[in-house]
């Protein structure tokens, strides 16, 4: 069999379960050496969060895509089956697009779009892939192992009667948007509540009057695309707004910034590793950061010194 992903967080999960000696194809931001099938016009760019806001903006308005497919590289596969997202297409190519990009292959092969909405969405997507590469087995060993790793968590949270606290998951800058689909179960899992989250449904724009009143005690600065070395150039643009310097997680130092693909990919790997990190953001008292992660997220201080030396 030959399968081609075209969503980094399936090419992970497929790497994960063990899967990828029948991967012949990804796309250009999967953690793979195979072929990239999927380019973007994004790609390689060194555009400021607005910047990236208004080209999405523009193309969205267009109806074109982000994304386009190497279809010479495509035919010379000619994949028997394609992992496809459709849960957002500004974040990967969606799955019409692809439909329409491989409708001259012969034969067509299988579609497995992914569309995960919640984190059981996530976990039940490990399943389906598994199920596709014919070995169902793999994805029931890889899923009960992140099980264990979630319940140590929440036994933990209930052996010291952790009380929840209150954060924000910060998806973008500017604009500020806020988080959602899986990302509020994660924030839940890890001993926090989001009040400004979207469980379930799309991050949208927040504004930032709707922070400040929401005042949380711990915000997790993560924005879609970025690890924190790139999040670190603008972070700076949330300390210029009205009332920044007076919300709780400022006074307490407990604002930190993150890399997205703990949380805006689903991988199902990737999200227990966010939520592991955000337990130790929440709760430093009781939980580390894993050793392993610990490049993974900063704090927002930490970030500030650094860029105005």
């Amino acid at each position: 069999m030959k399968a081609c992903s075209f969503v980094p967080a399936a090419t992970q999960m497929i790497y994960d379960m063990g899967l990828e000696q029948d991967l012949y194809g990804v796309t250009f931001e999967c953690p793979s050496d195979k072929p990239k099938i999927v380019r973007s016009i994004l790609e390689d760019n060194n555009y400021t969060s607005e910047e990236i806001d208004r080209i999405i903006s523009e193309y969205k308005k267009s109806d074109k895509s982000l994304y386009y497919v190497e279809m010479d590289l495509l035919q010379s596969v000619a994949p028997d089956v394609v992992f496809t997202q459709s849960v957002c297409d500004v974040c990967q190519i969606g799955t019409s697009y692809v439909e329409r990009a491989i409708g001259s292959l012969t034969p067509y092969p299988q579609i497995v779009p992914l569309m995960p909405r919640n984190l059981e969405n996530v976990f039940r997507n490990a399943l389906e892939i598994a199920e596709a590469f014919g070995k169902p087995e793999n994805g029931v060993q890889y899923i009960n192992q992140l099980n264990e790793r979630i319940d140590n968590i929440i036994d933990t949270l209930r052996k010291h009667r952790s009380p929840l606290r209150r954060v924000m998951v910060m998806e973008w800058m500017k604009p500020i948007y806020n988080c959602g689909h899986w990302i509020p179960y994660q924030i839940s899992l890890a001993g926090g509540a989001d009040a400004l989250s979207n469980p379930s449904g799309y991050s949208v724009v927040t504004s930032w009057d709707r922070v400040v009143e929401y005042n949380p005690e711990v915000l997790v600065v993560a924005p879609c695309g970025f690890n924190v070395e790139r999040a670190a150039k603008e972070v700076e643009v949330l300390t210029t707004l009205s009332g920044w310097n007076d919300l709780n997680c400022v006074v307490s130092g407990q604002v930190y910034v993150a890399d997205a693909d703990l949380f805006t990919q689903p991988c199902a790997a990737g999200l227990v590793d966010g939520i592991e990190v955000l337990a130790a953001l929440f709760h430093p008292q009781i939980f580390e950061v894993p050793t392993r992660l610990t490049h993974k997220a900063a704090k927002f201080t930490d970030l500030l010194t650094a860029h105005t030396v």
